[in-house]
């Protein structure tokens, strides 16, 4: 797992492939006990950065439309 902090922040991208990773070493039973917490928590952060930006993006495009629509 990439030693990263909850402060610094990854690409969507980015983010998305780590949880995926995350996933794939749970289902497939590679994830140790002892890091159990760790990997759920560090996945659980990631999600929750996905989610802004997707609500942050679905704003600015609200935002758009909204201005587009006004100026007809």
């Amino acid at each position: 797992m990439a030693k990263t902090t909850k402060k610094q922040e990854v690409s969507y991208a980015e983010a998305m492939a780590e949880v995926e990773q995350i996933l794939a070493r749970f289902n497939t039973q590679q994830m140790d006990v002892d890091t159990l917490a760790s990997e759920v928590k560090r996945a659980t952060e990631l999600i929750a950065q996905c989610k802004e930006r997707l609500l942050r993006a679905e704003r600015e495009v609200a935002e758009v439309l909204g201005t587009e629509e006004g100026s007809r």
